[in-house]
């Protein structure tokens, strides 16, 4: 198996069926909580730029010469979308001191706020989806995991006092 394969199915689980974003998605989650374990909100930053451009890399070489531009298989944008939208989490726990499975219930909005914005598709994650090339695969995760991140902090700020 070649390593392109492998860094675009993250793994493999972009062969899990149905919903292969969703497995993606959630798949990234562990990763990105060892991630932080081991060197919080650097190591998690340093592991998306990495993975973002092992991402477009292998997404590239993946779907050359292929119609679809975006097969089902392919979740490293999932990865780093997902991995986006948990920073706030990273940074927060790490702050406060905290461990980051503290913040359970920003790991349930990241996932959702992440997956909402990812199938949807609004706006500029639209736009980026529409290029039709490995850059465009990449970059519209990229976009919902900002909007997901921001969702986030909004939340956390709603749910913390900064709406009173």
């Amino acid at each position: 198996m070649r390593w392109s394969h492998l860094i675009a199915t993250a793994f493999c689980v972009g062969h899990l069926r149905p919903a292969s974003g969703t497995w993606g998605s959630f798949a990234a989650l562990p990763g990105g909580w060892l991630l932080h374990v081991l060197g919080g909100p650097v190591l998690l930053v340093a592991a998306t730029l990495l993975a973002f451009a092992l991402g477009w890399w292998a997404t590239a070489l993946e779907t050359k010469g292929k119609e679809d531009h975006d097969p089902s298989e392919i979740v490293i944008d999932e990865v780093v979308g997902q991995w986006i939208a948990i920073l706030p989490l990273s940074i927060g726990a790490t702050h406060a001191g905290a461990a980051i499975t503290a913040l359970w219930p920003g790991w349930i909005a990241a996932f959702i706020l992440f997956r909402f914005f990812d199938i949807t598709k609004l706006g500029p994650i639209g736009w980026a989806d529409r290029r039709n090339d490995a850059l465009g695969v990449m970059l519209d995760d990229v976009i919902a995991g900002v909007f997901a991140a921001i969702g986030v902090l909004a939340l956390a700020w709603a749910t913390h006092g900064g709406a009173s």
